[in-house]
């Protein structure tokens, strides 16, 4: 970056501009609030009902830690660390879990992921980043259901928050 570069990056800085081509909403939307971690939450927890199945669903903040879990009558107790740790696996390697399957198999790049963390990492489905303006600003997971039924949970809340953060 030569010294004219530099001049117009700080004057974007101090004007509040930004680089060509950079999202300049400023509406508010693509925050990940705990109202909004609940409502996608509320919305997921509606499709897990229609799709008969009984699910906790976590949302957490781009640090991994949880804003909101909901978990539906019935579930297996087993599902709420499930769900949170789904949320916090797919902050934490940026990637839906059921993408880490394949990595995490035997003979796969990361072999053996699973066991660090203290023993927070998932690797099935049920997993997804929630991004807004192409940057990770949390992470959903879900568990209560098959993880074919999990993967399409977290899918469709993935595209739910999408949804929720368009200007």
């Amino acid at each position: 970056m030569n010294e004219q570069d530099i001049a117009a990056a700080v004057e974007r800085i101090v004007r509040g501009m930004r680089s060509p081509g950079e999202h300049t909403c400023r509406c508010g939307k693509h925050a990940l609030t705990l109202d909004k971690a609940r409502a996608l939450a509320e919305r997921v927890l509606r499709r897990a009902q229609e799709m008969g199945v009984r699910a906790v669903v976590a949302v957490a903040d781009r640090g991994g830690n949880p804003i909101c879990v909901l978990s539906m009558d019935g579930a297996y107790l087993a599902s709420w660390d499930i769900a949170v740790n789904k949320s916090y696996t797919s902050v934490a390697l940026q990637m839906a879990t059921r993408e880490l399957a394949t990595l995490a198999a035997p003979g796969g790049s990361l072999y053996g992921i699973q066991f660090t963390n203290g023993g927070k990492i998932v690797i099935f489905g049920g997993g997804e980043p929630l991004k807004a303006d192409d940057k990770i600003v949390g992470g959903l997971g879900v568990s209560g259901g098959t993880a074919e039924q999990d993967t399409a949970l977290a899918a469709y809340g993935r595209e739910q928050f999408e949804e929720m953060t368009q200007c």
